[in-house]
């Protein structure tokens, strides 16, 4: 499960970290982004270009939103077949830039569980893979929301939690964004554990167990 990230860097460290994409000129760093509220996406459209999306998938042929608080992850090795994502793992795939995400691990023993931070070794943006749509409310106006591909933990992740969010390649994200329909066949190879050596993982303050704050002191290691 991937239920929090974090987008900390400035609109122009992004830029040079994925140069093939634009980006907003201004946002707020986020220490710790919540499902439901907006994300960065980049989604396969052919513009090449982020915008806000809602994290929680809702379809577009859902007649009940409150879907959005339910499909924040989707399992890549379900996604040909579950009706609430086959469509968009066939169509509309998106990239989702963070530059770090947690997770919480169980105490043996205990229920207690502390949260953890994971990165990259050299703390560069990376880009996890995900689904969009866009729905349509009552009164018409469009809502484009987004889900997390999550698949098996690698090493380093494994002993934190028993899922991850799918990282992607840069070398694969042209594929990822291919806008003509792709099949599961095709798509598959991409969705796999990124290698462990390259990231690091560290506990983190509770804090980051409320939404609401969304500071620095989220990602700061503690004993």
């Amino acid at each position: 499960m991937c239920g929090r990230f974090t987008l900390t860097v400035d609109p122009a460290e992004l830029t040079d970290a994925f140069a093939i994409f634009t980006f907003p000129t201004q946002f707020a760093p986020r220490y710790n982004i919540a499902p439901t509220q907006p994300v960065l996406a980049i989604p396969n459209d052919a513009r090449n270009k982020a915008d806000f999306f809602i994290w929680g998938l809702i379809p577009s042929w859902s007649k009940d939103p409150s879907s959005a608080n339910k499909l924040i992850n989707a399992r890549s090795e379900t996604l040909a077949e579950k009706p609430s994502f086959r469509g968009a793992y066939k169509y509309k795939r998106c990239l989702i830039p963070a530059d770090g995400f947690y997770e919480w691990k169980t105490q043996p023993g205990t229920k207690i569980k502390t949260p953890y931070f994971i990165q990259m070794q050299d703390r560069k943006p990376f880009a996890m893979a995900g689904l969009w749509d866009e729905w349509t409310s009552p009164d018409g106006s469009p809502l484009r929301t987004c889900a997390i591909i999550t698949t098996e933990p690698n090493q380093l992740m494994s002993t934190l939690h028993n899922r991850m969010p799918v990282i992607l390649n840069p070398k694969d994200y042209s594929m990822w964004l291919e806008p003509t329909p792709q099949t599961p066949e095709k798509l598959a190879t991409l969705l796999k554990p990124y290698p462990a050596e390259a990231m690091s993982a560290h506990p983190v303050s509770t804090l980051v167990n409320q939404p609401g704050n969304d500071r620095p002191e989220c990602v700061i290691p503690v004993s």
